[in-house]
């Protein structure tokens, strides 16, 4: 795995849409090309879920995700909410990320020591690689 992508990097992925930066398109787009995997957070599909149900993303977005994460060749793929990753959520400080699953998805990266395929300010300042 060489990053893990927020929820707007995998959904703006997936609709093809404008606003996903060139570089982040690119990167995604190599590991295609490369057969490496990028990682989604499990407290990602939940955020989606919670966005669907406040009519916030489309229910046809949700399923187009669930459909890509569960394909067998997916750039993308889940990864598990562990109990190593919530030990390394103290470190990722929640002052400087306050969203949840903002710190989950950081707290992710830093435990498996990639980047965040992200436009989230707070986590592009953070002490995290970011990719956008």
């Amino acid at each position: 795995m060489i990053a893990v992508a927020d929820t707007h990097a995998l959904i703006w992925y997936l609709a093809a849409d404008r606003r996903l930066s060139e570089n982040a398109h690119r990167f995604i787009e190599g590991a295609v090309e490369g057969n490496e995997s990028i990682g989604v957070s499990a407290i990602t599909l939940v955020e989606l879920v919670y966005l669907t149900e406040k009519k916030r993303i489309p229910a046809e977005m949700l399923a187009r995700v669930f459909a890509e994460v569960q394909s067998a060749t997916s750039v993308f793929q889940v990864i598990p909410l562990d109990l190593d990753i919530v030990q390394t959520l103290p470190r990722v400080a929640w002052d400087a990320i306050p969203e949840l699953p903002d710190r989950v998805i950081a707290a992710t990266a830093l435990h498996f020591a990639i980047p965040v395929i992200s436009r989230d300010a707070r986590i592009q300042a953070w002490e995290i690689k970011t990719i956008w």
